[in-house]
C-alpha cells in the first residue's frame, strides 16, 4: 500500500476528466506531476505540483489549474483541497485514511511497503571487489555494508539482485602477494624472513606460510622465483579469499558471484570486448596530450590503441593497450562489465572507493557503448571512515601490519551497529566512527535510540498481552482505530504512511541510508508519544481496564514495529526485543 501513489492516481484521473472536458488542452505530459508531503505539516497532508507543472504547456495560470483540480477531487479520502499562492494544492486527507493506514501495515506485515517498481528487471551490484592480498580494512567495512544495504533495498522494491564480488587478480599485487607469502614459508621451515620494502608485512601471512610448509615441506627453499611463483601466487590468493568471505560473513554480507580477473586473460574475452568497440568505430591508434597534474600509470607519450569514450560522455579518451601489447587496467574492466551485459542484466552498480572518481566516466562510456545505451551503470563513490574514542583519534591494533581490519571494527562495536553506523552518512560524504559514541545509551546515537523503539514496542506487546488484549496482527488489524483520535496519534500513523513512499525513493535514487534516516525520524516520533503518555494517562499504550482502547493504541504501536522491522532488515541489522 503506497497512500500517495494512490492519492496521485486520483489526481491523475481528475487531470483527464480535465482533458476530456476541455478545461485543459490534449496531450498534455502528465509524468512530472507529484503527490508528496508537504513542506510545512500545517498546510496539509499531502500536495500537489500538478498546476505549477502543468501551466505552462497548457498556456494558463496555474491558480485556474489548480481551482478546478481542487473542484474535481471528490475521493472520500480527501476531506479537503485548498489551493494556496500562486497554484499550490494542498490536500487534508480524513483521520479515516491514516486509520487505514495502520491496518494496512498488520495486514501486510513483512511486505508492508514492498515495491513492485523493480518488478521485471534484473541488477547487478557489484561491491568491495578488494584487492585479494590481505584481509578486508576499515575501508572497506563501509563499502560492504553499502553494498549490500543498497542490494536488499533493491529486492525488497521487486528487482531481481546478484551481489557480486570482482577479484582483481590479475595485476602485480598478486605477484608482490606471491612473494610476500614466500617469506613466511622460509620463516615456517625456521629461517629468518626478509620483509623487504614493497612486501606485504601483516601477521595474517604467517598462517599461509604454515600452511605452504605442510603442504610443500622445504622443497621450494632452494629453487628459483620462476618455479613457485605462480603456484604460490595461486595458493596464497585463494587462502586470502577464504579470509575476505569470512570477514564478509562476520559483518553479515554474502555475495552470490565471485569474477576472477584473471580469467578474462588468455580466453580472448577482453580481446572480443575491444573487437565489439571497435566495431562501432569506437578504437583508434593515436597519442593522448598529457594530462594536467600528477600522470596516471597508464599514460605514455606515443601512439598507443585508444577507446574513444569522449563519444560517450567521457572528457578525454582513454588508453586500453600500452605501446609494448600489454593492456591497461582498463581493458579487463571493459571485458568484465561486457560479460554482466551479456548475461542480461538490466541495470549495473559499481560501489568504488573514492580514489576511483576519475575512473567513473570512462567506466560508463564503455559500458553505454557495449550496450548500445541500453544498460546503465551507475557507480557509487565511498567516502572515507575516520576512527575516533572519545572524540580522539582511535588506533587498534594493526594484525594487518599496515591497517585497522575490519574484522577488528566488528569485534570493538558489533555487526549489527557497524552496519548501522555506516549508513548514517550518505555514502559521498566522509564519516567519523567513533566507539564511545556507537555504544552510548542516548537519543544521540541512532542506533541505540532505532533499537530502544524496537524494544519498547515489543514491550507493550508482552504488557498487553499479560492483560489478556489479544495482540496478534489480525486482531490489531480489525480493532476499532476510531479510538485512535488524539493529533499526536494520528500523526504517528501519517509517519508509517511515508514507508512505502520513502522505499520507492530510496530504492530509485540508490540511496541505502535514507532508510537509516527514516527510522531514526519514526523511532523519535514513536518515543515523543510514549512520553507524553507520561504527563497524559489518555496517550499511554496500555489502557488498564479498557480492553479495546488499549487494541486500538497496541495496533498503532505494532504498525511502527512492522516499518522498524523491515527498515532494519533493509540494513541488514536484526532488530531488538528487549535492552540489556
Amino acid at each position: 500500500m503506497n497512500l500517495f501513489t494512490d492519492l496521485r492516481g486520483v489526481v491523475l484521473a481528475a487531470l483527464e476528466q480535465m482533458t476530456q472536458a476541455g478545461e485543459l488542452p490534449p496531450d498534455l505530459d502528465f509524468a512530472n506531476v507529484a503527490v508528496e508531503p508537504p513542506r510545512d505539516p500545517a498546510h496539509g497532508d499531502m500536495a500537489t505540483n500538478a498546476a505549477m507543472v502543468l501551466a505552462k504547456p497548457a498556456g494558463m495560470k496555474p491558480r485556474d489549474i489548480a481551482d478546478r483540480l481542487a473542484a474535481r477531487l471528490t475521493d472520500p479520502r480527501i476531506a479537503a483541497a485548498e489551493v494556496a499562492g500562486p497554484g499550490f494544492l494542498n490536500l487534508r486527507l480524513s483521520p479515516a485514511v491514516w486509520r487505514g493506514v495502520v491496518a494496512a501495515a498488520l495486514n501486510e506485515g513483512e511486505d508492508f511497503g514492498r515495491s513492485t517498481i523493480g518488478t521485471g528487471q534484473k541488477v547487478n551490484v557489484e561491491f568491495v571487489s578488494a584487492n585479494p592480498t590481505g584481509p578486508m580494512h576499515v575501508g572497506h567495512v563501509r563499502g560492504a555494508v553499502f553494498g549490500d544495504a543498497l542490494a536488499n533495498l533493491l529486492a525488497f522494491s521487486g528487482h531481481q539482485v546478484t551481489r557480486e564480488y570482482y577479484i582483481n587478480d590479475g595485476g602485480a599485487q598478486v605477484d608482490v602477494l606471491a612473494r610476500s607469502a614466500y617469506e613466511r614459508y622460509r620463516e615456517a621451515n625456521g629461517l629468518e624472513p626478509e620483509i623487504r620494502e614493497g612486501l606485504y608485512p601483516g601477521d595474517y601471512l604467517i598462517p599461509v606460510g604454515e600452511a605452504l610448509k605442510a603442504k610443500y615441506g622445504d622443497s621450494l627453499l632452494n629453487k628459483p622465483e620462476s618455479d613457485w611463483l605462480a603456484e604460490i601466487r595461486d595458493f596464497a590468493t585463494q587462502a586470502m579469499m577464504e579470509m575476505i568471505r569470512d570477514d564478509l560473513a562476520a559483518l553479515g554480507v554474502r555475495m552470490d558471484v565471485y569474477s576472477s580477473e584473471k580469467a578474462l586473460y588468455g580466453t580472448g574475452r577482453i580481446e572480443a570486448a575491444i573487437a565489439r568497440l571497435e566495431s562501432l568505430g569506437l578504437i583508434y591508434r593515436g597519442v593522448l596530450e598529457p594530462p594536467k597534474g600528477k600522470l596516471p600509470e597508464d599514460w605514455e607519450e606515443r601512439e598507443q590503441l585508444l577507446f574513444r569514450s569522449t563519444a560517450h560522455g567521457d572528457d578525454v579518451d582513454r588508453p586500453i593497450q600500452k605501446s609494448d601489447c600489454a593492456w591497461t587496467y582498463f581493458a579487463p574492466d571493459i571485458a568484465y562489465h561486457w560479460s554482466k551485459i551479456e548475461r542480461g542484466f538490466d541495470a549495473l552498480i559499481d560501489v568504488f572507493g573514492a580514489d576511483h572518481g576519475g575512473y567513473v566516466k570512462r567506466m560508463q562510456a564503455a559500458v553505454k557503448a557495449l550496450s548500445d545505451g541500453r544498460v546503465p551503470l551507475d557507480i557509487k563513490l565511498i567516502q572515507l571512515v575516520k576512527l575516533f574514542k572519545n572524540g580522539e583519534p582511535f588506533k587498534m591494533s594493526k594484525r594487518a601490519g599496515t591497517f585497522v581490519t575490519l574484522r577488528d571494527v566488528v569485534e570493538q562495536a558489533g555487526a549489527d551497529v557497524t552496519r548501522f553506523v555506516m549508513l548514517t552518512r550518505k555514502n559521498d560524504a566522509p564519516l567519523d566512527f567513533d566507539f564511545a559514541k556507537v555504544l552510548e545509551q542516548s537519543k544521540d546515537n541512532p542506533v541505540w535510540y532505532v533499537q530502544y523503539a524496537s524494544a519498547r514496542v515489543h514491550s507493550v506487546l508482552r504488557r498487553a498481552g499479560d492483560s489478556g488484549v489479544d495482540v496478534s496482527d489480525s486482531a490489531l488489524a480489525s480493532a476499532d482505530l476510531t479510538r485512535l483520535a488524539h493529533p499526536a496519534e494520528l500523526d504517528l500513523a501519517r509517519k508509517v504512511a511515508e514507508w512505502p513512499r520513502l522505499v520507492e525513493h530510496a530504492a530509485r535514487a540508490h540511496e541505502p541510508h535514507r532508510i537509516a534516516f527514516f527510522l531514526y525520524e519514526i523511532a523519535s516520533d514513536l518515543h515523543s508519544l510514549w512520553n507524553r503518555g507520561n504527563d497524559d494517562p489518555t496517550l499511554r499504550f496500555v489502557q488498564d481496564g479498557n480492553p479495546d482502547t488499549t487494541q486500538a493504541k497496541i495496533a498503532l504501536v505494532r504498525a511502527v514495529g512492522v516499518v522498524i522491522s523491515s527498515g532494519l532488515a533493509i540494513l541488514g541489522v536484526t532488530p531488538v526485543k528487549e535492552m540489556r
